[in-house]
């Protein structure tokens, strides 16, 4: 059990990774990036922030024992998704405890999710935001079809883990509405969305490419995190 001054007690976090991967070719959430599978990384950061984590998978893989071997020392449950992603939230949702103050939601194909983002999204909940959500700025220059390029200084690509009282969460999806995120259920419920800076390196894998730049994200963190300090003198 937490102490009452531990930073995770009241954090649950729903990792959302039952998705069959239609647009990537397989379940890239079990595909292997650097020793681990997808969905893994996802949880292990997940679990460094939070009392418990529910991660939600496809129903043919819900006996998965390699998941709460991975997170020793937290609670770890695994629910089989629905058809929607909002229905897999639901599902994830369904088993968090009662007694949860903040409810966090990711998506298991973001693997490079990292602990500042995370801090993030929890500190401006706990801080009072009914919704919190890490965003980056757009770069490229968007245009609608058929003409017109759109003002992109006003637009931001929005990521995961998206952070929420934990009471408006299960408000919001008490509609049974889907949505493409979480914070979007939230908004539509009169909530109002809070932007926390996210990372360009957080991407979502959507193609067989942008697992090949998670790659070489992942091994150029790890070789930064083994040189040694540079000497000043």
């Amino acid at each position: 059990m937490l102490g009452d001054s531990d930073p995770r007690r009241g954090v649950w976090v729903v990792v959302v990774a039952a998705g069959s991967g239609t647009r990537f070719g397989a379940p890239k959430q079990f595909l292997d990036l650097a020793g681990r599978r997808v969905v893994d990384h996802s949880v292990i950061v997940a679990a460094r922030h939070a009392e418990g984590v529910v991660v939600v998978l496809p129903a043919e893989r819900v006996a998965d024992s390699a998941l709460a071997a991975e997170c020793a020392g937290s609670l770890v449950a695994v629910v089989a998704g629905a058809d929607s992603r909002a229905g897999s939230t639901r599902a994830g949702l369904a088993v968090v405890p009662a007694d949860a103050e903040v409810i966090v939601v990711h998506d298991g194909a973001r693997p490079l999710a990292d602990d500042a983002v995370y801090a993030s999204v929890v500190a401006a909940v706990r801080a009072g935001a009914v919704a919190a959500v890490p965003s980056v700025p757009v770069t490229d220059t968007i245009r609608r079809h058929g003409g017109g390029v759109i003002d992109r200084s006003t637009l931001v690509a929005v990521q995961t883990p998206q952070g929420f009282a934990a009471s408006a969460l299960r408000a919001a999806h008490a509609s049974g509405h889907d949505a493409t995120d979480d914070a979007t259920l939230v908004e539509a419920a009169g909530g109002t969305v809070v932007l926390v800076p996210g990372d360009p390196r957080n991407l979502k894998l959507t193609t067989p490419a942008d697992l090949l730049v998670a790659r070489a994200l992942l091994t150029e963190t790890r070789l930064a995190e083994t040189r040694p300090a540079e000497n000043d003198s």
